[in-house]
């Protein structure tokens, strides 16, 4: 099929839904691929790139519309784009269809299908599409380093002929994928980095990236994230008073607070209040991820950058994956790629829009006429959603029972592995000469005693494959004692060069586990 990329016509989106190397993997699919001239000129790809990757670079909009069957972008159609959709064409883009029900309806009663990429489901096999988390990703980085355009010190301390200077220190509220990146971000660059989230459960991966987690001395039941799509569930107003406590205690000591509380389709909470901004330093900055919807800090102006009376700059830029084109449009694009992977997966560029698949079903809000948008949960979910059975409390006396069960069945394993063994040495015995049974019986008493010896030591003070190359030495140096009595002096040269050797590996392999461990105590 005819998979054709048009430029943007939202004011300042420069980010494109095909990149040249996006296109070369559609092609693998069997589809031919369209790209508008210069619709990847702000993301830094020319319409001859597109050309040296087999692309055809269509003049104008309208040519590429009635061209193509699946048509490719960043932002929800305009008015204009919509008129252009065709019975049977398909559109993949972001569209927000709980904001834009009266396009959704028009798209549906012309007979096109409408494939969200904000609505692809949160479960596992479909993270190499979730474009939101793409573009989140991208605004928790950029968020940070417009937090620094704008803040007036480093992030890191450094001590200097000229004075010392304190690391700055930024508080992140919103632990998902654009908080994340922040903490992440922010981390790295060596301010001195606080999170806060609703969900106490991502309090490992916020402290597993070097920022301290702040809790709340408040105990509320959380809803699972699977329940909201992996969002935050709404709190209580107990719950959110405690919440605006901490962040009045932490107002004054903050020189960048960058706030990413946003549920797709809601309002953003006002968790960042005026009170609080009077109480921060003069020159410290606000960043407001949730500007599109209003913010999370009160003052936020939406596309703009505004300082308060008391010198706090709050920024309420909504084009962060926008001001990082070219990255931003890498990962769209391979997005989108992954979902036409999908839609095509006889590889024979022809379209199987199955909606009985999770993923497609999920992100599909029009199809052959009819409105599918809200789609049912997701299979996947229902099975996970199921509460995990907490295992029934053994008596002493069943434990006891347990044990006496797993000992008489190891005990009935090695009898029958040591009749079989005692049978086939005998028959070995049989046919084998007496001074091939002398060395064979040398050889297995040296694999039984190695392995009782060295496999049996706990993995705390060695790796798993340090003990089974230890293992092997043992049997080595064993067999090579046995033999160091020979009456052959070359027979007791070779036998002493083996038991040097190995014993090498042996004292090495706990020699090089130690420096490994080594690494991960604190000093």
């Amino acid at each position: 099929m005819k998979i054709g990329t048009p430029k943007e016509v939202f004011e300042g989106e420069a980010r494109v839904a095909m990149t040249p190397d996006s296109a070369l993997q559609l092609q693998k699919l069997g589809h031919e691929c369209y790209v508008e001239s210069g619709a990847g000129a702000m993301a830094g790809f020319s319409d001859a790139a597109y050309e040296n990757a087999g692309v055809s670079v269509v003049k104008t909009a309208a040519a590429l519309w009635k061209e193509v069957d699946i048509v490719a972008k960043v932002r929800p159609p305009s008015d204009t784009e919509a008129k252009r959709m065709q019975k049977g064409q398909t559109l993949i883009s972001f569209f927000y269809p709980a904001q834009n029900e009266e396009q959704m309806a028009l798209l549906a009663k012309k007979g096109s299908t409408v494939i969200a990429m904000d609505m692809v489901p949160r479960i596992s096999r479909a993270q190499k599409m979730d474009a939101l988390s793409s573009m989140a990703n991208i605004a928790g980085y950029r968020a940070v380093i417009e937090a620094g355009n704008n803040f007036g010190r480093f992030f890191t301390g450094q001590v200097t002929a000229a004075g010392k200077m304190p690391p700055a220190k930024v508080l992140v509220v919103g632990a998902g994928v654009a908080g994340l990146a922040a903490i992440g971000t922010s981390v790295s660059l060596g301010a001195v980095t606080y999170a806060f989230d609703v969900r106490p459960e991502v309090a490992e991966q916020v402290e597993s990236m070097g920022a301290e987690f702040v809790y709340l001395d408040f105990e509320e039941e959380q809803q699972d994230g699977a329940a909201t799509g992996g969002y935050a569930a709404v709190s209580s107003p107990e719950f959110r008073e405690a919440q605006l406590a901490k962040f009045r205690e932490l107002a004054p000591e903050v020189d960048i607070v960058i706030t990413t509380a946003l549920i797709p389709g809601r309002d953003a909470p006002k968790l960042w209040l005026a009170d609080m901004i009077a109480a921060m330093k003069p020159g410290s900055v606000i960043v407001d991820l949730a500007a599109e919807r209003g913010g999370n800090a009160e003052g936020t102006v939406m596309d703009e950058k505004v300082v308060t009376d008391n010198g706090v700059t709050i920024v309420g830029y909504t084009d962060f994956p926008s001001r990082m084109a070219s990255q931003a449009s890498s990962l769209y694009a391979t997005n989108i790629r992954h979902m036409m992977t999908d839609l095509t997966p006889e590889k024979d560029g022809s379209v199987n829009h199955n909606m009985e698949d999770d993923v497609i079903r999920g992100a599909t809000v029009a199809h052959e006429g009819d409105v599918t948008f809200p789609p049912p949960p997701p299979k996947i979910q229902a099975i996970a959603a199921k509460p995990q059975e907490k295992p029934k409390e053994l008596t002493p006396e069943e434990k006891r029972e347990q044990e006496i069960a797993a000992f008489k069945a190891a005990t009935k394993q090695q009898v029958t592995l040591l009749a079989v063994g005692g049978l086939l040495t005998l028959g070995l015995g049989l046919i084998a000469p007496a001074s091939f049974m002398q060395h064979f019986i040398v050889f297995v008493l040296s694999v039984f005693i190695g392995f009782q010896v060295i496999w049996n030591v706990s993995h705390s003070l060695h790796t798993p494959l340090m003990a089974v190359t230890n293992a092997i030495s043992s049997i080595i140096i064993l067999g090579a004692l046995m033999q160091i009595g020979s009456g052959s002096m070359l027979v007791i040269i070779l036998a002493a060069a083996s038991v040097f050797m190995a014993g090498i590996n042996i004292f090495g392999g706990f020699l090089v586990t130690r420096r490994m461990l080594a690494m991960f105590q604190k000093s």
